[in-house]
């Protein structure tokens, strides 16, 4: 029984690393522009596809193919912010605003890539992805180990960036408070244009990884809304560290739950979660209470 709860766990911990990347980018592009990007897992179904497509063509080995799937996500945000987010940006309801045109724009995305590549469900098959590492009675899937310690080691990156960069420093004051950002100086229009790219390199990269992590299909995204909302949600809308906490904290509780109750009640958990948080603490671990305006 002991053996069972630590193979549960390491599970667990391992998934938690790649829902914590696929949760980074939108925390982020919240947190500057409280923008609820509710299309943004059809944004890592695109950088599946695109991991998927060039292994297939060219054997390159989806980890290999995060960086051109970031480059092209980072391009699709620049030019989405562009057409569609830009010109709202000072009305006082563009949160609200925001909710609608992302689901917009995530059923556009969503219908072309049905059209181009159908629902079929995808996989990526690199060498690793059937391979495990045995240590005793503990086996850890190799892909599942490799997806955790790179979406970790992308986050410490992503970190590093915000702590020690000018760039980063910008964006961490407009996180904290637009208006007054802007009066020190931050261009806040440029620092939600680059922060919007990044948070939609962070859902490629992170698509890479779930290219061979789970099956994939254009309308996965629809599943991926709710447990995505969770783990930001637990930990504090805007926090980094907190959708980090909250993806380790719930990929675990989920794994355990579909190890003694199956694996229905395991996805089911993640909407659980979002239920109850908002119910109990809706502005998160790490969140503050917003003030009534």
């Amino acid at each position: 029984m002991g053996t069972a709860i630590l193979q549960v766990l390491i599970l667990g911990l391992a998934l938690g690393g790649v829902y914590a990347l696929m949760a980074s980018g939108l925390t982020l592009i919240f947190g500057v522009m409280r923008i609820v990007n509710l299309a943004h897992p059809i944004f890592i179904i695109c950088g599946a596809f695109i991991a998927y497509w060039l292994f297939r063509l060219y054997g390159v080995d989806p980890i290999l193919a995060m960086p051109i799937a970031a480059a092209a996500l980072f391009a699709i945000g620049i030019v989405v912010y562009k057409l569609i987010f830009e010109k709202e940006a000072q009305n006082p309801k563009y949160s609200e605003m925001t909710v609608l045109l992302t689901f917009g724009v995530a059923l556009v995305f969503d219908g072309l890539l049905a059209y181009w590549f159908s629902n079929t469900q995808r996989v990526t098959l690199p060498p690793y992805a059937t391979d495990a590492i045995f240590i005793g009675d503990i086996f850890i899937p190799t892909a599942q180990l490799y997806a955790g310690l790179v979406s970790v080691a992308v986050i410490a990156v992503l970190w590093a960036f915000l702590q020690y960069t000018r760039t980063g420093y910008a964006i961490r004051a407009t996180t904290q408070n637009r208006s007054a950002a802007q009066l020190m100086g931050v261009n806040v229009g440029r620092v939600s244009l680059i922060t919007f790219g990044i948070g939609l390199a962070l859902a490629g990269a992170a698509g890479a990884l779930v290219s061979f992590v789970f099956s994939f299909f254009p309308a996965k995204h629809w599943e991926w809304i709710a447990i995505l909302m969770s783990l930001i949600v637990l930990g504090g809308m805007g926090k980094l560290i907190g959708a980090v906490v909250g993806a380790f904290l719930l990929s675990v509780i989920a794994a355990y739950v579909g190890y003694f109750a199956g694996q229905t009640w395991s996805t089911i958990t993640f909407f659980l979660a979002l239920f109850v948080i908002l119910l109990v603490r809706p502005q998160g671990l790490f969140g503050e209470k917003l003030e009534e305006t």
